[in-house]
């Protein structure tokens, strides 16, 4: 009841990448780095393991983003060629690679990752992959023509890719789509679809994190946009009800989400965000418990899952440890409370 678990990004230490950045680049090289990939990997899961998180992760530290973590090895890809693109609906603009030609994957992009992280935690693992939707919103399309031709070749790489991370001990596959809270008729008319090509065929389970961004600038002058009431859930909660993905997530700490609407997702196993990743603030275990108890005003405990709002990527790393401890010690305080 209750199991705790991380939207998945967590901060790269300084002697890895720059902190509290996104896209940092690396600043090792060659075996070095690869050993320090796996060096903050175990870092953040005896981290996970120790505030008493359920489902751990990498936290993201083998990859320089969560998109661009995947296409790094991907056919078809010229990351010479830069397109000045707007991402999340002109949210910010990023000169991005460009898809010349059929995408196709060469070799598996994340097994020795998770080979390595299955042997560190006997803890449920969960791994995140970017996407459909996000992925056609994080690079440029000079080949298909439409974005829905190219979300789903690129759920045919990410089913690909997932049914050989499941077979290796994997057990949730997350895909992220921050997109789905811009582009909401697409989620209805392509989105979902693009979802259930990546996810066919597995047995492990499956879940999609859908948030309202990082903590970063653009996002938090985005969100001042919004209203009173963000309501942008609503609209593509019950066709997520209808989906085959098992889990779903939505963000809740401070922010302008209506908790009621959670209940339109009444045949799913619900992330909720109770972790503010746009503040440095650490929470107090009593606040973590509080956010799950108003909740579950709305969901029953066997489908609640305490989690962050979105990844903690950009902020200090003694900060992320510090809510990761908020978030293990919130849930056992919900626990005895509510149990």
């Amino acid at each position: 009841m209750l199991e705790t678990t991380t939207a998945g990004s967590l901060p790269k230490p300084a002697w890895l990448a720059e902190p509290e950045k996104l896209w940092a680049a690396w600043r090792l090289s060659g075996e070095e780095l690869e050993r320090g990939k796996e060096k903050a990997a175990r870092f953040w899961i005896e981290a996970q393991e120790r505030a008493g998180i359920d489902v751990v992760t990498d936290g993201e530290q083998f990859r320089i983003h969560f998109v661009h973590g995947f296409l790094q090895t991907i056919e078809g890809i010229d990351w010479e060629k830069k397109t000045r693109m707007g991402i999340r609906n002109d949210r910010y603009f990023v000169d991005v690679p460009t898809v010349t030609a059929p995408v196709r994957r060469s070799r598996s992009v994340h097994a020795d990752e998770v080979r390595f992280t299955r042997a560190q935690t006997q803890r449920k693992l969960k791994i995140t992959l970017p996407g459909p939707m996000t992925i056609c919103d994080t690079i440029a399309d000079g080949h298909y023509g439409r974005r829905s031709d190219l979300a789903m070749a690129f759920a045919e790489l990410l089913n690909e890719e997932a049914k050989e991370l499941a077979a290796l001990g994997v057990d949730t596959i997350q895909l992220d789509e921050p997109a789905f809270n811009v582009f909401l008729d697409d989620v209805k008319d392509w989105g979902i679809a693009a979802l259930h090509r990546a996810t066919e065929g597995l047995s492990c389970t499956t879940a999609v994190h859908i948030c309202y961004g990082y903590g970063i600038d653009a996002n938090i002058q985005w969100k001042k946009t919004l209203g009173s009431e963000w309501r942008q859930y609503e609209e593509i909660f019950p066709a997520l009800n209808a989906s085959r993905i098992h889990q779903i997530s939505l963000e809740a700490a401070n922010s302008r989400v209506p908790l009621s609407l959670m209940r339109l997702l009444k045949d799913k196993q619900l992330m909720v965000g109770v972790i503010d990743v746009a503040s440095q603030e650490v929470e107090t275990p009593e606040q973590v418990e509080a956010r799950i108890g108003a909740a579950l005003e709305h969901v029953d405990a066997a489908r609640l899952l305490p989690c962050t709002n979105c990844g903690l990527a950009p902020l200090p790393e003694h900060v992320a440890v510090g809510k990761l401890q908020a978030l293990g010690a919130g849930a056992a305080l919900a626990r005895k409370r509510w149990a």
